[in-house]
């Protein structure tokens, strides 16, 4: 490679890394924890299961009643289902107004056999504060597109260092550590064989970071498409004034039209996954692909009849796909762990990254060179 090439990439991997450097570190270290979410959860939420699987299962319609009568002046405007972690229970949403912020809402854990109230998760703790730093830094949609922005300059600077590794190591053996030359040489050959080596972690880890962060634009396209073009005859009536239809005839059938898959959310009338005349209900597949993605099947939340259902768009997709790659969700606990390693190199990466970079520096001062790339090169 050309001194002058070499040097243009090598500027595009330090400026980019140092600008992102701080951001990455925070989201490595929130990350940890987050792996690890569901299983902190359950050591941190004393649930009393009491199942009481030989009775029937209470209707969602009184289990709503119930609900809404705990939390006065306030109603129900989503539900779900995790069969995996919370089987045979129902988690309601509640709030004033349909359409007010999440950070409003009150959460009601409920047992589906008997309608007792197993938990109320509140939007706290330290499982709260790591997701909110991971995804957004406490500022709402621009925070999530500035760490996405932190995200594309990780993926430069991950690109720009492939491109010098490559000249740079073709004369030495793959994985070799200099220990007995400079401690920066030291350094240097422990940070471009930890990011060689995670560099298929780093690159689907960053990739599908920076699309989950743009879940909020993702969420504006699919209602101005597609979900417009399902309620289009129902642009312009006027909102439902008298009760809705039962949710239990709405869940039947959704259910009847797919029995193959499972519903995992109802969005009541009003909110931003539904219409302000449907209840829209997203069901999942049962494979370990399917189980990612979501197909919405809309109810008319007045007369209680089928309005239309389509499956998601590309772009949708990707990011149902994306989220639990992200977090490593696909592969159960030992998934968990490999996600764990590579977090944690990551995060030797970057503390060997600004090592070197404050190196050059008081190389550049002490020595007034003309280059600190140049007579790197000629070091190496």
């Amino acid at each position: 490679m050309h001194y002058k090439t070499a040097k243009r990439w090598f500027n595009w991997h330090k400026w980019t890394s140092l600008i992102c450097t701080v951001f990455l570190l925070l989201l490595c270290l929130t990350g940890l924890p987050l792996i690890f979410h569901e299983e902190i959860e359950h050591a941190l939420m004393d649930i009393h299961m009491d199942e009481h699987p030989n009775e029937q299962k209470l209707s969602q319609d009184e289990l709503i009643r119930i609900a809404e009568e705990r939390n006065p002046g306030k109603k129900v405007r989503y539900a779900f289902w995790d069969y995996d972690e919370h089987p045979n229970q129902v988690l309601f949403d509640l709030t004033v107004h349909p359409d007010d912020d999440f950070e409003k809402s009150q959460y009601v854990l409920m047992n589906e056999f008997n309608g007792k109230v197993l938990i109320e998760p509140k939007n706290e703790g330290f499982l709260y504060i790591m997701l909110r730093l991971h995804t957004d830094i406490f500022a709402g949609i621009p925070g999530k597109l500035f760490m996405g922005l932190m995200g594309i300059l990780f993926l430069i600077s991950i690109v720009s260092g492939v491109v010098l590794y490559g000249p740079i190591m073709k004369n030495f053996e793959f994985g070799m550590v200099r220990k007995h030359k400079s401690k920066r040489l030291k350094w240097l050959d422990t940070h471009n064989i930890v990011g060689i080596i995670t560099l298929a972690w780093l690159v689907v880890v960053g990739f599908t970071g920076v699309i989950n962060t743009l879940s909020d634009v993702v969420v504006g396209l699919w209602q101005q498409g597609q979900l417009a073009e399902m309620t289009a005859p129902y642009k312009d009536l006027p909102a439902i004034k008298t009760k809705y239809s039962s949710v239990d005839q709405a869940l039947k059938i959704s259910e009847e039209k797919d029995p193959s898959m499972k519903v995992v959310l109802v969005a009541f009338p009003g909110t931003m996954f539904s219409s302000k005349h449907h209840y829209a209900v997203f069901m999942r597949g049962t494979t370990e692909m399917t189980s990612k993605l979501l197909k919405p099947v809309l109810i008319d939340a007045e007369k209680g009849k089928f309005t239309d259902a389509r499956p998601m768009p590309w772009y949708v997709n990707v990011l149902f796909l994306s989220q639990p790659l992200h977090f490593g969700d696909y592969g159960g606990l030992p998934l968990k762990i490999i996600w764990t390693i590579f977090d944690l190199a990551s995060i030797v990466i970057l503390i060997t990254g600004v090592y070197l970079w404050l190196a050059r520096r008081k190389a550049k001062l002490q020595f007034k060179e003309k280059s600190p790339l140049e007579n790197e090169l000629k070091e190496i």
